[in-house]
C-alpha cells in the first residue's frame, strides 16, 4: 500500500549541495535518506555559508524539502575606495579576497596596505586612506647684488613671483611675500622669503636676498673759510659739491667737484687764500675798493704809537683775533702825525701818501685817536674818539644788515670761536 512505501522508498528528491556537505537520518534507519521524515543537515564547506533557511530541512508528504538549501559563498562589505587612491582585490570582496590599497602620486597611504577577508565577513582590518602629507615646493629667485645709478641712493630691483609646485592635486594658495615687494631699494642688504600652502595645509617655504650697493667716493670737507655744499647724499656715485669762500677770501682749485664712477672726486682740492691787498694803489678809495662787499672795516687812527688810547685799544683787539675773522673784519691802523704818518694792514706797510689820502678821505684827525667802522657796502657805521672793547664791537656789527644770514651759514658750518 501506499502507506508503507513513503516511508520505505525514496520519496523527496535526493540532496545534493554544491559546495557543502550533507547528513541524513531517515526516521527508522531505513537504506534511502530521502524517505518521509527524513532529516538533513546541511554543512556548507570553509567559505561558504547556507544561503537562506535553515540548517536542517525534513522530506515532508508533499514530496518536497521543508526548506531550501544551498551554500554560498562568504562575502564581506565592499570596501569604499579611498579618495586619491583605489585598491586591487585577489578576489573581490569574497572570504579571503586579499586587497591591497595604493595612492595617487603625491599622497601617502594612511592605516593597512593590504586587507582580507575574513569568515565571520568582516576585514582584518578598518578603512585606509590616502593623505597629502608632502609640503609644497617653491623656489626662490637667486638675485644679483645691485649697485645705486650716479646720484641715487636705490637701486630697481625686479623679480618674477616664484609658482608652487604640489606633488598632490596641484591645488595652492596664493604665494605669499614676506619683505619688500619688486621696485627701489635703498642701500643694504634686504631678506625676503615666500611661503606657499596646500590644500592639506601642508607649507612650503623659500628665502632670498639682496643686497644694493652706493658706490661712495672718500668723504670730503669744506675748505677753511669756505662753505662746501652737496647734493644727492653728499659722497656717492654722481654727488656734485660746490665751494664757496667767504669775508674775501679767493677760491683756489676746483669750484664744484663730482664723485666720479672710479670713486675719485673730479678736479682739484679746493682751498680759500687769504685776499691779496695791493698796497701799491694811488688813491685811498682804490684801496677801499678792494674791500667791497668782501671784508668790514675797522680804521684805527692815533698820533702815535704811545697814546695810551691806541695802545689800550689794540691790546684788547690781540685777543679777539678769532671774533674778527668770523666778522670778516680787517684792521687799518694809521699812526703818526704828518708828514711822518704810516698806515698797518697786518703785516702789511701803507705808504705815507696813501695813509694821509685815507685820513683826508675818512676825514679823521691826526691829532688824537679816532676809530671808524664801515661795512661791507663801504658805509661808515660807528665813530669813536676813544677805545671800546671788542665784545661791544662785535655786538654792534651783529646788528648790521647781512651779518644775520652771515651768522645762520657759520651756524651750520660750525664755524665759531672756541
Amino acid at each position: 500500500s501506499l502507506v508503507c512505501c513513503k516511508h520505505w522508498t525514496p520519496w523527496c528528491a535526493p540532496i545534493k549541495v554544491k559546495h557543502g556537505d550533507v547528513s541524513c537520518r531517515s526516521p527508522g534507519g531505513q537504506y534511502y535518506k530521502n524517505v518521509m521524515g527524513s532529516r538533513c543537515k546541511i554543512r556548507c564547506k570553509r567559505g561558504y555559508e547556507m544561503q537562506q533557511g535553515h540548517p536542517e530541512v525534513v522530506c515532508m508528504a508533499s514530496k518536497h524539502w521543508s526548506g531550501n538549501y544551498a551554500c554560498r559563498e562568504i562575502r564581506c562589505p565592499k570596501l569604499q575606495m579611498p579618495a586619491n587612491g583605489g585598491y586591487k582585490c585577489s578576489d573581490g570582496s569574497y572570504f579571503n579576497s586579499r586587497c591591497e590599497f595604493f595612492c595617487s602620486l603625491g599622497y601617502t597611504l594612511k592605516g593597512s596596505k593590504t586587507v582580507t577577508c575574513q569568515y565571520h565577513k568582516t576585514w582584518t582590518s578598518g578603512e585606509s586612506a590616502c593623505i597629502d602629507v608632502d609640503a609644497p615646493v617653491i623656489k626662490c629667485p637667486n638675485l644679483k647684488d645691485k649697485t645705486a645709478e650716479p646720484g641715487k641712493l636705490t637701486a630697481r630691483v625686479t623679480w618674477d613671483t616664484p609658482e608652487g609646485k604640489d606633488t598632490a592635486d596641484g591645488i595652492l594658495t596664493d604665494v605669499i611675500l614676506k619683505g619688500k615687494p619688486p621696485g627701489h631699494f635703498p642701500e643694504g642688504l634686504h631678506k625676503m622669503s615666500y611661503t606657499v600652502y596646500d590644500r592639506a595645509g601642508n607649507k612650503g617655504s623659500c628665502r632670498f636676498s639682496v643686497r644694493v650697493r652706493v658706490r661712495r667716493c672718500s668723504p670730503i670737507t669744506p675748505p677753511e673759510n669756505g662753505y662746501m655744499k652737496c647734493d644727492s647724499d653728499g659722497d656717492n656715485y654722481g654727488a656734485t659739491c660746490d665751494f664757496k669762500c667767504t669775508g674775501g677770501y679767493e677760491l683756489q682749485g676746483s669750484a664744484a667737484r663730482v664723485c666720479q664712477y672710479g670713486l675719485t672726486w673730479s678736479g682739484t682740492e679746493t682751498n680759500c687764500a687769504a685776499m691779496n691787498i695791493n698796497v701799491g694803489v694811488r688813491t685811498a678809495s682804490g684801496l677801499l675798493d678792494q674791500f667791497y662787499e668782501k671784508r668790514r672795516l675797522l680804521i684805527i687812527s692815533a698820533p702815535t704809537a704811545a697814546n695810551h688810547y691806541y695802545r689800550f685799544q689794540m691790546t684788547n683787539l690781540q685777543h679777539a683775533q678769532c671774533g674778527l675773522d668770523l666778522r670778516h673784519v680787517t684792521v687799518i691802523e694809521l699812526v703818526g702825525i704828518y708828514p711822518a704818518q704810516i698806515g698797518r694792514i697786518s703785516h702789511r706797510l701803507i705808504p705815507p701818501g696813501l695813509a694821509l689820502q685815507l685820513r683826508l678821505l675818512l676825514q679823521i684827525s691826526h691829532n688824537n685817536f679816532n676809530m671808524v667802522m664801515i661795512d661791507k657796502q663801504g658805509m661808515d657805521k660807528e665813530r669813536y674818539t676813544y677805545p671800546i672793547t671788542s665784545a661791544q664791537i662785535f655786538t654792534t656789527i651783529d646788528t648790521w644788515q647781512g651779518r644775520m644770514d652771515e651768522m645762520v651759514l657759520q651756524q651750520e658750518a660750525g664755524h665759531t670761536c672756541q
